[in-house]
């Protein structure tokens, strides 16, 4: 969904709304996209950590249990100096929550990938899969992969 830096803009941005954790960042990114993309801790924490680190953000002196981040005189500064990127950034972003995750998208197909996931995940949890049965199931996947590029 984000080009390289993208993710920083749009966090930083964010910030100067108002201070905000970490999980606050996940879950208003996830529904400014209209929910096609919702960033991981494993990738929120070290972009608000590569913000602190240039001195774009910092850690709210008045913090509770959870980090507050607010955006510093410099991250405004590089805010206002990439403005043509992150008003392009917000109008993707906006536009993407505009359609939704499945937006286009044939209600029969949403049904068959959540079938997919569902087998996937019934078969897994039956326990390791043997050398057969990962083999037959790879098999499966790649043919039905080559059939959606096919059509």
């Amino acid at each position: 969904m984000f080009d390289y830096g993208e993710l920083r803009l749009l966090v930083l941005a964010m910030l100067s709304e108002q201070p905000r954790h970490g999980y606050d960042l996940m879950r208003e990114i996830e529904e400014r996209t209209g929910g096609s993309y919702a960033p991981s801790p494993g990738v929120m924490y070290p972009t608000l950590q590569w913000l602190e680190d240039m001195g774009y953000a910092r850690i709210s002196d008045d913090s509770g249990a959870r980090k507050n981040y607010l955006i510093t005189t410099e991250g405004a500064s590089f805010l206002v100096a990439n403005e043509a990127a992150l008003n392009a950034l917000l109008a993707r972003v906006t536009s993407a929550s505009a359609r939704g995750p499945r937006a286009g998208v044939p209600e029969g197909v949403m049904r068959a990938m959540e079938n997919l996931k569902v087998a996937m995940r019934l078969r897994l949890r039956r326990g390791p899969l043997d050398e057969t049965a990962a083999e037959a199931i790879a098999a499966a996947l790649d043919a039905a992969a080559a059939a959606v590029e096919g059509s």
